[in-house]
Formats: structure tokens, sequence, C-alpha cells
């Protein structure tokens, strides 16, 4: 691992996850994506020095999905130390023709699971996600995304799973009855506390998103601050594809972990 950054247990799956992950939409996809600029998938040189830089720098942990065009693929063929990372992928989205649409049945699941093992060139997925398209409850309620992912964690096909959350019910409920949420955190929206607050009662995973804001953050230090001193949080995931930006967040992550740690 990593100089200063300590690894963080995601609640009780036996995955030990950095306090910052990195984020890869960045790599296969720049459409319909909300950052304050537009920008240019790099090539297969700056992603490879990308993801080595990011890997002597502590980080071990990766999100990734479908959704993100060709991300999944280019990490299966270039991620350095395949096997050592921790790789959060997702299912229920497909992004197409600069379109989503959704997709949460059992049949549906399961292949989605067995594509990106083909992709990422993995025997298991570290931890699976179901993609929320806004509707959570009705994801619960009436997909059956959830029950796959629990019998192909029973298979072996994945360590943990849960879902990528957008409602504090949904939330809620993904903390009682599954492993792991990804929740939505930051200096402005605090909106689903009580769920990170409910996860931490039960040891269950808690992995932020858009913590810095989708990069409308003022200040990325108080970012970074406000969301990993909040007990429960096992990480947060931040995106880029410039070493110099990933340089600076780790920086800021080692000096606001060794302060709360």
């Amino acid at each position: 691992m990593g100089r200063r950054m300590k690894p963080r247990a995601l609640g009780s799956t036996g995955i030990d996850v950095s306090p910052l992950g990195l984020g890869t939409v960045k790599i296969g996809r720049n459409e319909q994506v909300k950052y304050p600029q537009g920008f240019a998938i790099p090539d297969d040189v700056r992603v490879v020095d990308l993801l080595s830089l990011a890997w002597e720098l502590g980080i071990n942990f990766i999100d990734t999905a479908p959704a993100y065009g060709s991300s999944e693929q280019r990490l299966g063929q270039l991620l350095p130390h395949r096997a050592d990372w921790v790789i959060m992928t997702k299912v229920g989205e497909i992004f197409e023709q600069g379109q989503s649409r959704f997709d949460f049945s059992a049949q549906h699941t399961r292949k989605s699971v067995e594509n990106s093992l083909k992709k990422l060139k993995r025997e298991m997925i570290d931890i699976g996600l179901v993609h929320s398209d806004g509707h959570d409850m009705a994801i619960i309620n009436d997909g059956a995304a959830l029950d796959e992912l629990d019998r192909m964690k029973q298979q072996g096909l994945i360590r943990a799973y849960g879902m990528s959350t957008k409602t504090v019910e949904g939330g809620l409920w993904t903390v009682e009855n599954s492993d792991v949420v990804m929740a939505t955190y930051n200096l402005e929206t605090d909106a689903e506390l009580p769920v990170i607050e409910r996860a931490r009662q039960l040891n269950k995973g808690v992995v932020i998103k858009k913590g810095l804001q989708s990069g409308h953050a003022d200040s990325v230090e108080d970012a970074f601050r406000h969301v990993l001193s909040l007990a429960g949080v096992s990480s947060m995931i931040v995106g880029t594809i410039d070493t110099g930006h990933l340089r600076a967040n780790v920086d800021i992550c080692e000096r606001v972990t060794a302060s709360i740690d």
C-alpha cells in the first residue's frame, strides 16, 4: 500500500479500502457527464500512467460501471497489479449511443456481472452495486437485481453487494439488507446523513460519491475533511484523469486522514 493513507475497513465485508478511491468514468465516457469542463478520453499511455501512480500513492480502490463506456474493458487491459485492486462495479444502468437505460431484472443482473468479470479479467467482483435510476424503492420492491446479486455472492462471484442509492429510504433499506451503500454526502448536501449513521450502527460499508460536488467544491481540503471525518465512512470516490490532480488529492487525503484516524 501507500505511504500514509491508512486503509479502512469496508464495514464487516472483510475488505479494506483506501480512504480515497479512484473513479474511472473519465477513462471511458465523456458524454452526458456532470463536470464543470469537457474533456477528451485519455489514450492508453495516459491511463497506465494514472493507474500506476494511483497504486504507488496508496490507492487500492477503483470504482467503475458498465455505464462508464469503455472503463471496465480498459481497466481489464491496462490495470497494473490487477489482482490486488479492490474493484467496485455496478449493474442496472446501460449507456449506449449517448443515452442511459435501466434494467433491474435477474437475467440482466447476472449477464451484467458476467460481462464485467470478462472485461475486468477477474474471477470475482469485489463489490457489486445496483446503479439506481432514482427510484430506489421501486428497484427494491419490483426489481430482482438485489436478490440476484445476493445469489451471486453465495456462488462466489461477488464478495459484497449493495446499491448506489439516491434516496434516504432506499439507502436505509440497503444498509439494513445488504453489505455496502454508496451515498451522496458533501458540504452542500447532507440529506443522506441518516443512511450513513445507520450504516455505522450496523457496521455496513459506506462509500461516498459526489464528495467534491462533481468538481464544484470551493475548497477541496474542506470537502475531504467533511466527508472523511464522518464516522462510518470508509472511502470517497473521486474521479480524475490528471496525474497532477491525483497527486494533489492524495496529498490532501493523507493530511486529512492523518489528523483524524
